[in-house]
Parts: structure tokens; C-alpha cells; sequence
């Protein structure tokens, strides 16, 4: 059984509320990323007292209402499928604040958490606003959306960002890894993946492994799983006639992204 892998878990923990997956430093390797998938029915409320950690709150799918009681965000979210490949609207609430999520249709809703100790502005990130990356060639391709990237100071410790790729190609690859504290060189970022397919019934493969093999694990991902990444290196594999997105979420001491190529497989950026 992977430690590393984590299916769907739909709970519902009040009327219209159902927690799909979370992610704790309690119940996963992970210290410094926290995460929940929350599914909403229209007109259904969710709401959360934030201790000493900011929330991303990205409105994957649907339209929500999201207010930290000072603010309100009215009827935000862009789409009712990932697979559209556009942008969509996010909410940041540092830590010490309490949040409220309500469904004005169909929601799926993604709460992104990470340690949080300075208090900073609730933010509105707007999907028009979201950084839009080609990354990759040849069967490397992929599209990045970058929600809350390091160049954007409105979060303490978190960076959000979603990327699809391409039917037959590979993702976070080639290989790398940010699991060292040695910067300016690599940062230490832990990592979660939400995964989902077009089609559904699909699946993908990814390998999280570290240099010296302490840790190899290669997954079989179905759609709405999630793997963990608390280090190592961490590809992506898509398979033929069918297209791949996820969300990611790093957190770390220092909110940087810096990563380290396998020095294996480094020459593939290098051809021609």
C-alpha cells in the first residue's frame, strides 16, 4: 500500500458539505503543506477559524461566495470543468481568520494551507490575473497556470500554481526535486498533487524518488487522487488519448522555488 497515494474519501460533514480528501501534518509526511478538497452543493455553506496558517481557497470548479467578514467576494469561479484550460478565481486569508465558503451552484472547492505566523491582506486573485506559462517541448509540453507564484509577495509561505498536459507527454519533467535547503541553488519545498483526467477513467503514472532510492514509490494516479511529495524527485507520465491536469501546492521555510534537474537525464533540455 502506498504511503504516498491518496484516493478519494467523500464524508459529509454537514448538509451539502462533503471533505473529499485532507491532508494534514497529522495524517500524511508532510509538515509544511496542508490540504482539502471540498465538494458543495448549491446554497450549502463551509466555514473554518484559520489558527497559525494561511488558506488558498481556489474555486476549482463552479461559482462560491467566499468572505473573511471584512471582505466579500461575490460569484467567483471562471468553470464547470478543469479541462476548459482557463484560469479561475482564488481567495488568499493569512492566518487568525476566519473564512466562509457558500455555493451558489455546484462547487468543488480547494483549500490550499501552509504555517503562517505574520498576518497579511485578504486578497481577491482573479483568474485574469493568474501568470499563463508554456513550458516543455517535444513530449514535454504543458500548460501552467500560476495562481500564487514566488514573484507575488501576498502569501507568507504558500505557492499554488495548476498545470495540464498534453495526451502522450510528460510533466515535472525532466525529473527534478527541491528537498535540500541550499539555496541559492535548490530550495526545500514539500508538494501535493490533486490529480484529474480527460477522460475520467484515465490514469497517469508518477514516480517519487529520492537519489539514494530511500524513497521509490511509482503510483497508478485515477482521477481525483492525490499524491503527496514530501521529497524527491517527482515526474509525471500521461498516457495516449487522454490529457492530465493538477493542482500543486509547495510550502517550505523559505517561500522560493528553486529545483535541481536529475543530473541523469538533465541532457533532454539540451537536444535539438
Amino acid at each position: 500500500m502506498s504511503k504516498l497515494l491518496r484516493k478519494p474519501n467523500p464524508k459529509e460533514t454537514s448538509p451539502g458539505v462533503i471533505n473529499v480528501h485532507e491532508v494534514t501534518s497529522e495524517n500524511s509526511p508532510l509538515e509544511y503543506v496542508g490540504f482539502k478538497v471540498v465538494d458543495l452543493a448549491p446554497g450549502s455553506t463551509y466555514k473554518e477559524e484559520l489558527g497559525k496558517v494561511e488558506c488558498c481557497i481556489v474555486a476549482l470548479t463552479g461559482k462560491i461566495t467566499v468572505s473573511d467578514h471584512d471582505q466579500v467576494f461575490e460569484n467567483i469561479g471562471t468553470r464547470e470543468s478543469v479541462f476548459e484550460k482557463k484560469p479561475t478565481d482564488s481567495v488568499y486569508v493569512s492566518n487568525d481568520r476566519t473564512f466562509e465558503v457558500k455555493a451558489v451552484s455546484q462547487a468543488r472547492v480547494v483549500l490550499c494551507y501552509s504555517p503562517s505566523y505574520k498576518q497579511l491582506p485578504t486578497k481577491l486573485i482573479k483568474a485574469e490575473d493568474n501568470g499563463i506559462e508554456h513550458r516543455g517541448k517535444y513530449s514535454n509540453q504543458r500548460l501552467v497556470h500560476n495562481i500564487l507564484p514566488d514573484s507575488d509577495p501576498s502569501a507568507n509561505s504558500l505557492l499554488v500554481v495548476e498545470v495540464f498536459t498534453e495526451s502522450g507527454n510528460w510533466s515535472s519533467y525532466p525529473p527534478h526535486k527541491h528537498d535540500q535547503d541550499n539555496l541559492p541553488d535548490e530550495s526545500f519545498l514539500e508538494e501535493s498533487y490533486y490529480h484529474e483526467m480527460n477522460p475520467r477513467q484515465g490514469f497517469v503514472f508518477q514516480r517519487v524518488y529520492t537519489d539514494d532510492r530511500s524513497l521509490d514509490e511509482t503510483m497508478a494516479v485515477e482521477n481525483g487522487d492525490v499524491v503527496l511529495v514530501p521529497a524527491g524527485y517527482h515526474p509525471v507520465g500521461v498516457p495516449d488519448g487522454y490529457e492530465s491536469y493538477y493542482l500543486n501546492v509547495m510550502a517550505g521555510p523559505k517561500r522560493i522555488w528553486k529545483f535541481h534537474n536529475e543530473p541523469t537525464h538533465e541532457w533532454i533540455l539540451n537536444r535539438k
